[in-house]
């Protein structure tokens, strides 16, 4: 597909209706943006959306810890995960908190000069141990382990034409433009109505009765139920390939997906590989890995099928982030 968008024709702002207008609505207000490509290519799938916005706001863009900060773990997350156009976008909201030496150097791959800075992000992107427990951390990684792989397989890496956004001088005016909105404090809990009535997992023990960790279980939920897209034994490889999976990037080779393919029907392998690309190598997505699972399936089940390979690997490397977060005196 020409454009940014692969494999899906977003709903347009005009010819949105209900929840999905409803989430453009909040969107634009909260996050200074009206037309932004990562939510836009989530709109064939309304629920998997409005789910995937509330995580985003409740973590990000609201509660108690510092926006710079929390952009410094998306930043750190999204370089971990390889996924370029996360990569540039966050790199202009850091630079639209005010920070912005903190965005070139961290863009960079240097390391921030606030070792608290330094210390969230080798969290973020390597794995190290964090310097504060809050859920606002936490949930903000977890929100781009989920969003990254979205990205990645379904948009392209140029979040400008020609590539523009990787200019120092174009993401400080970005920036610029993003800063009334990136500095606005936020109420929590006010994207909470737009996933009223939507399937809900148990809300995970570090966000407990909290808004945050109701968008989390609702995320779950709402993602988790792509896998019926797949038959069981299909599903079933799927999440103990993930579950078995260290953490790392997948050779090069496309062999690594040879042994847990090797047990399916060969109506079952197009759908299995594609969720494992997704959930641990959505950058290798190609055109034919779609094309010979899609048949005439919706755009609506594209995004799905996604949304079940991301949330899958998102809550494997849930334990694993939580674990690294012991406290040692960090700030909010």
């Amino acid at each position: 597909m020409a454009g940014r968008f692969r494999y899906v024709t977003p709903v347009g702002a005009r010819d949105a209706t209900g929840r999905t207008a409803r989430v453009y609505a909040q969107l634009a207000d909260d996050f200074g943006m009206a037309r932004m490509p990562v939510f836009r290519t989530l709109s064939p799938a309304p629920d998997v959306l409005a789910a995937t916005w509330a995580m985003l706001r409740e973590s990000l863009l609201a509660g108690r810890e510092p926006r710079n900060a929390k952009e410094v773990v998306a930043l750190g997350v999204s370089m971990a995960n390889r996924c370029p156009f996360c990569v540039d976008a966050h790199t202009t909201l850091l630079h639209a908190t005010g920070d912005h030496r903190l965005a070139e150097v961290v863009a960079g791959g240097g390391t921030p000069g606030d070792p608290f800075h330094a210390a969230l992000l080798a969290w973020a992107r390597d794995g190290g141990p964090a310097p504060d427990p809050a859920a606002g951390y936490l949930g903000t990684a977890l929100a781009f382990h989920f969003i990254n792989r979205m990205v990645s397989a379904l948009l392209t890496d140029d979040l400008l034409p020609a590539g523009l956004q990787r200019s120092r001088l174009v993401r400080s005016a970005g920036g610029r433009a993003l800063a009334g909105a990136v500095r606005r404090e936020l109420p929590v809990g006010a994207s909470l109505p737009l996933v009223e009535g939507l399937p809900a997992r148990p809300e995970p023990a570090w966000a407990a009765g909290t808004p945050l960790g109701a968008a989390y279980a609702v995320l779950r939920a709402v993602a988790e139920a792509g896998g019926e897209l797949l038959s069981g034994a299909a599903r079933a490889v799927v999440a103990d390939t993930v579950a078995a999976w260290d953490g790392t990037h997948p050779p090069m080779s496309g062999a690594w997906l040879d042994g847990p393919l090797a047990s399916l029907s060969a109506g079952d392998r197009p759908g299995a590989r594609l969720a494992l690309l997704v959930a641990l190598a959505p950058y290798r997505v190609t055109d034919a890995d779609v094309a010979a699972w899609r048949g005439d399936r919706p755009d609506e089940d594209v995004v799905r099928l996604f949304a079940f390979a991301a949330i899958t690997a998102t809550t494997a490397l849930e334990p694993r982030l939580a674990a690294t977060m012991p406290y040692a005196g960090g700030r909010s």
